[in-house]
């Protein structure tokens, strides 16, 4: 047996990636329920461990730390659950009696056969939640699908489609009910493998999942506009106060306008992870009605063309609000440059008449000390001169000729010259380079 490489720690786990979430085999007729539960980090740790509650009272095994998705059959139901990132959803699969018309009036529910005590604590909060009715053309009764339509859903806001080439139907009308579901109806033609029909309610389910998750931008986009539109009339007011602004205004102006930069950037920080995941659960629609492959049902409209129309303005102004913000974050930046620029050009200017300044008292200084230099002369010659005075008058007992008053006038001359050498030698010394 050839003896393998060394593995990397996640290859396991990433390769088992692309089996993660596969379609589940369903057969006509069954019902189905959808919930999908909005958490934080800690809610769906706690939805791991709800699901794990539920699995130890039924005796199931419970499944590892690692596990995002979990198949199980509960008996009475069928349990699929999912961990995403920022939702969990649980999906409740019941099969419906074989040849017997489905109550129309009060339609029989997955949901109903789950333990209500312990579903009614799922962690989080509800975002979706979804009935689908998965029946065979027995279910449909005397009138057939058009009166299960029109008795199970709402016709104003009615949506349907042909898929698996006209044998299957498929009708919703994207609404909340008075039990707080939303509600799918499919019609399963002959012939239509557990396979397909896994597929297909799936795709529904996702549709529906990522169109309210793609929806949760909106909100934040309303208040992004909001927020900008002040944001705007200040930048707007501080940039017609910038080209009136003296010198002594300045300073409070740039402050207004760094105190304006850390309002604008902070509501990007806040909303822009929602722009992008709205954007990319947007795509997911889209991917996942494409994928339906609908042909068009008379009298419905498709699902392609109500998803053209009521998401599209979503998608639209969700967009708009993150151009906006980063268009205003750009022109805030740039006034913030030209005021900053403006400052540093005009304190260079200060300084240079600082400077300018200096050199003046420095000359002036200089000039100062040259006549205190003249004086110093002067007086350093009256002191040395006096000392030669006292010199001759003491020489005179040991014969110097001359009187003290004739020494001092003789002596005048030489010292004044001789201090006057020594400093100019004193000052080339210390500044003459």
């Amino acid at each position: 047996m050839a003896t393998l490489a060394p593995q990397h720690p996640q290859r396991a786990l990433l390769h088992n990636e692309i089996h993660a979430r596969p379609p589940e085999s369903i057969a006509a007729p069954a019902v189905i329920s959808h919930v999908v539960m909005l958490c934080d980090s800690a809610q769906r740790e706690a939805s791991r461990a709800h699901l794990a509650a539920l699995l130890r009272n039924h005796h199931r095994s419970v499944p590892d730390a690692q596990s995002t998705h979990v198949r199980i059959d509960m008996g009475g139901f069928h349990l699929r659950w999912e961990l995403h990132t920022e939702f969990v959803t649980w999906t409740f699969t019941a099969a419906l009696p074989p040849e017997q018309p489905l109550d129309m009036r009060h339609p029989p529910t997955a949901v109903e056969e789950v333990p209500q005590d312990w579903f009614a604590q799922l962690p989080g909060l509800c975002l979706s939640s979804v009935h689908l009715w998965l029946v065979q053309a027995v279910q449909c009764g005397a009138g057939g699908w058009p009166q299960l339509v029109e008795q199970m859903l709402h016709l104003d806001s009615l949506a349907g489609c042909q898929v698996h080439n006209g044998q299957t139907l498929v009708g919703t009308d994207f609404a909340i009910h008075a039990d707080g579901y939303s509600r799918i109806v499919v019609q399963s033609g002959e012939g239509i493998s557990a396979q397909r029909l896994g597929r297909l309610v799936q795709r529904l389910l996702e549709i529906e999942t990522y169109r309210m998750a793609a929806f949760l931008g909106l909100p934040a986009a309303r208040h992004a506009v909001a927020v900008l539109g002040r944001a705007e009339q200040e930048l707007a007011d501080l940039a017609q106060a910038i080209r009136q602004a003296d010198r002594q205004s300045e300073p409070a102006l740039l402050d207004r306008l760094t105190r304006l930069a850390g309002q604008v950037e902070s509501e990007y920080a806040a909303s822009h992870s929602r722009f992008s995941a709205s954007r990319a659960y947007f795509e997911l629609v889209e991917k996942r009605i494409a994928d339906l492959q609908e042909q068009r049902l008379s009298g419905f409209i498709s699902f392609q063309e109500f998803m053209a129309r009521r998401l599209s303005p979503a998608r639209s102004t969700c967009e708009w609000a993150a151009r906006r913000q980063n268009a205003l974050s750009e022109r805030v930046s740039r006034v913030s440059n030209l005021l900053r620029t403006r400052v540093e050009i005009e304190q260079q200017q200060s300084s240079q008449q600082v400077l300018a300044s200096m050199n003046e008292r420095q000359a002036l200084q200089l000039k100062l000390q040259s006549t205190v230099e003249g004086l110093s002369v002067a007086a350093i010659t009256y002191y040395i001169t006096g000392l030669v005075s006292y010199l001759a008058k003491g020489a005179q007992g040991l014969g110097w000729p001359l009187s003290p008053e004739l020494s001092s006038a003789l002596a005048i001359p030489v010292v004044a010259f001789s201090v006057w050498w020594s400093l100019r030698r004193l000052h080339h010394k210390l500044f003459g380079r």
